[in-house]
């Protein structure tokens, strides 16, 4: 039977007790997800995946994703590289706190990042839980955001003049990144997101990806949402991820937002990605009324 570990924090789980090169059972999978919703973001520590073991246990948890400015390994279409060589000089990639492709007209669901290179020391994740820092703010705000749409684009990142573009090719980066001119588009979210399983209300925007308020003017949105960036990553809603070698975690996008640090100059570190896509019509009467017993699992 699998143990649940909360972290303490905000949000985060550790989950031992499965070999998840295997196939699972129904009951297995079934306590996975509820672990999942009710934690936000889940580490499987000491697993020995192939691709292809990754590939199948993404699908517990929904449809492939899309990943639309990083290319797939080959052989394998829905599988990226998180890559960065001793000595690499670009910047660290994904440092801004975001919600992994909110620009979408349909974010995904959850990401899977499986450790296949760690090295000894650096390279944390930090998780945002985006609940708490709803639940945080005044009632005042919750009711002037109610209601908002946040607009979200790529164009900082991958449009041919952004942060990964032109310029950032030539200092060497060895991700498979592609700017493309589809990341000036935007779409429009709800700021006040409401998650389609559990029925929490989330913050739903970040520095990475979100430009602007519809119906508002650039100098009515900025300080508007400078305070929200401000505010979604107090100390109090973060959860700092420290990888294995041979970990998976997996987390969901629709309630977290997440950024990467450094600090492993000289070490190569590799990881392998899967984007999660939302099912078709998400189930929250079984998965959201589980949720909180998922810590009791054993």
């Amino acid at each position: 039977m699998i143990q649940i570990e909360p972290s303490g924090a905000a949000c985060g789980a550790h989950i031992r007790g499965v070999d998840l090169s295997s196939p699972l059972s129904a009951e297995t999978a079934h306590a996975i997800r509820a672990a999942w919703l009710a934690h936000g973001v889940v580490a499987f520590p000491d697993q020995n995946m192939s691709i292809e073991d990754l590939e199948r246990f993404t699908l517990v948890l929904g449809p492939r994703g899309e990943d639309p400015y990083i290319a797939p390994i080959p052989g394998h279409a829905h599988v990226v590289e998180i890559r960065r060589e001793p000595d690499e000089k670009a910047p660290i990639f994904a440092e801004n706190f975001h919600s992994d492709w909110s620009f979408l007209p349909t974010p995904p669901a959850a990401t899977a990042l499986y450790g296949t290179i760690i090295p000894p020391q650096g390279g944390d994740t930090l998780f945002a839980c985006q609940y708490a820092a709803w639940d945080a703010l005044p009632g005042d705000m919750k009711d002037r955001l109610r209601g908002l749409s946040g607009i979200h684009s790529a164009r900082r990142g991958y449009a041919k003049d952004g942060f990964y573009g032109e310029k950032d090719r030539a200092k060497g980066r060895s991700m498979a990144i592609r700017f493309d001119d589809s990341a000036m588009r935007t779409r429009q979210h709800p700021i006040a997101r409401v998650h389609p399983e559990t029925g929490r209300t989330a913050l739903f925007v970040s520095p990475g990806y979100t430009i602007g308020i519809e119906g508002m003017s650039e100098d009515e949105s900025t300080p508007l949402l400078e305070s929200l960036y401000q505010h979604q990553k107090k100390p109090e809603f973060i959860y700092r991820h420290r990888w294995q070698p041979g970990m998976l975690l997996v987390w969901d996008n629709r309630c977290l937002v997440h950024a990467a640090t450094g600090g492993y100059e000289g070490h190569r570190r590799l990881l392998h990605r899967i984007t999660i896509g939302e099912r078709a019509a998400p189930s929250a009467a079984p998965f959201a009324g589980d949720a909180p017993a998922a810590a009791g699992v054993h």
